[in-house]
């Protein structure tokens, strides 16, 4: 996804928030953001001591994260469900995001504007967007490796060699230690607790972008 604006919250003085603990300034952020209001479609998410403005997704992003939603609901264990626009936190790194969808336990999912924690996921889903996809590839890698998400699924439209999905396990010192990574088409193995080959042959690609052969 694609950042639009930034903006430093004023959450206090310079000489208030110098004796702030780490905590204390988490606190303030996750309240700032919980009564920011974005336009309809907008996310507001948490890059270190910056809240950052992204704007809505193309239409090609949307049907790809539509199709994930639909296959993890289909084939997801008993108890789970795929969501869109749920905010995660990662108190650790200075992290709030609100990924393209999750998976996580219906029962963990809080009810209010609460962000879920990141450890309670079971899978994240990314999709890059032209201006963002170091964002995607890099950072929120890292941070979902932080958090302990134990799958990251990146849908990579922009990869050079033609769109791509990686899948990342094993989170550990802040990053993955498993990757695979296989071109739009080939079903893609998610190990347990789902255990079942995700399709990707109906992922739109781009105009412009050149599938691999």
């Amino acid at each position: 996804m694609g950042i639009a604006t930034v903006e430093r919250t004023p959450c206090a003085d310079a000489a208030e928030e110098s004796q702030m603990t780490a905590h204390e300034t988490w606190e303030l952020l996750l309240r700032a953001w919980q009564e920011i209001d974005v336009p309809q479609g907008w996310r507001a998410e948490i890059h270190g001591e910056e809240i950052v403005v992204v704007p809505p997704p193309s239409g090609s992003h949307g049907l790809i994260a539509s199709d994930i939603q639909w296959e993890l609901r289909k084939l997801a264990p008993e108890g789970g469900t795929a969501v869109q626009n749920l905010g995660v936190q990662i108190p650790a790194v200075g992290r709030l995001y609100i990924p393209d969808l999750v998976f996580a336990m219906r029962k963990d999912i809080p009810l209010d504007s609460t962000p879920i924690a990141a450890a309670d996921l079971l899978l994240v889903v990314e999709i890059t967007s032209r201006g963002n996809v170091e964002e995607d590839r890099d950072a929120k890698r890292r941070a979902y490796a932080s958090g302990e998400v134990p799958l990251y699924l990146l849908i990579d439209s922009w990869d050079k060699a033609g769109p791509t999905v990686t899948l990342f396990s094993d989170p550990g010192s802040g990053d993955y230690a498993s990757a695979r990574r296989e071109p739009f088409g080939t079903p893609v193995q998610l190990p347990k607790p789902f255990e079942v080959d995700l399709e990707t042959f109906e992922f739109p690609v781009h105009p412009g972008v050149a599938k691999r052969r």
